[in-house]
């Protein structure tokens, strides 16, 4: 009797102990937040930041005293980060390759799929075209005067390229990127079609092996990369 209650009492502290509470849509943040498993403070940067909380790959780290730099094109999602995160720099804009004016495929206002890429309205129509100014954030780090990042996580539904193009990678080179990889050849996407033949052959698995980054873990659309100087 004692010795059943002894192991009940210890699968049920196991179970608090290893308990993992992820605010990621695919536990991202949960490897995020392994690798920086021995820093309570850091920056981070969060390009289409959506939602301060709810699948939001940085509220884990801000969680356990990170703070950063939140950029989305929806004022009302900023909305919602100067509520829950007042001491982050918290932007509306929207980020490209450079100033310019684009089209903007709108569903509605704090809609994920909002996007400058036509790919992403496939099989959709319930969305109009709207024009919105476009800026670098290249352009946003220089006016926050920001130099170190930690942590840079990118998710623009498909326009991830166009963004890295109003970087500079070589002059901030963060520690850790995370990067949605959105597959457009799928023929649906969901994650059990992934192909890491096409990560392997993609532009951004180029980009950042060619910026001295290695890809250290895929999980669902996220692919996560380190920079060199941040390995053992």
């Amino acid at each position: 009797m004692f010795k059943y209650l002894h192991q009940k009492i210890s699968l049920f502290k196991r179970k608090i102990k290893s308990e993992k509470k992820s605010y990621s849509f695919g536990g991202c943040d949960l490897i995020i937040d392994y690798i920086f498993k021995s820093k309570n403070k850091g920056f981070y940067i969060d390009v289409g930041c959506q939602h301060p909380i709810s699948n939001n790959n940085t509220y884990l780290l801000h969680k356990k005293g990170w703070s950063g730099i939140n950029i989305d094109l929806d004022k009302k999602n900023i909305n919602l980060f100067d509520l829950e995160r007042p001491k982050d720099t918290n932007i509306c804009a929207c980020l490209s390759s450079k100033n310019d004016i684009k089209d903007l495929y709108f569903y509605h206002s704090g809609s994920p799929i909002n996007s400058l890429e036509i790919k992403t309205t496939k099989n959709n129509t319930n969305y109009t075209i709207k024009k919105i100014n476009t800026i670098t954030l290249n352009s946003i780090l220089k006016n926050t005067q920001t130099l170190n990042i930690d942590y840079l996580n990118i998710d623009v539904e498909g326009h991830e390229m166009d963004v890295l193009k109003g970087f500079d990678i070589k002059y901030y080179q963060p520690n850790v990127i995370s990067i949605e990889f959105l597959d457009f050849k799928m023929n649906k996407m969901e994650f059990k079609n992934n192909d890491l033949e096409r990560i392997l052959n993609s532009n951004i698995y180029k980009y950042f092996t060619d910026n001295n980054y290695y890809f250290v873990n895929w999980i669902h659309a996220d692919l996560i990369f380190v920079h060199k100087k941040f390995r053992d």
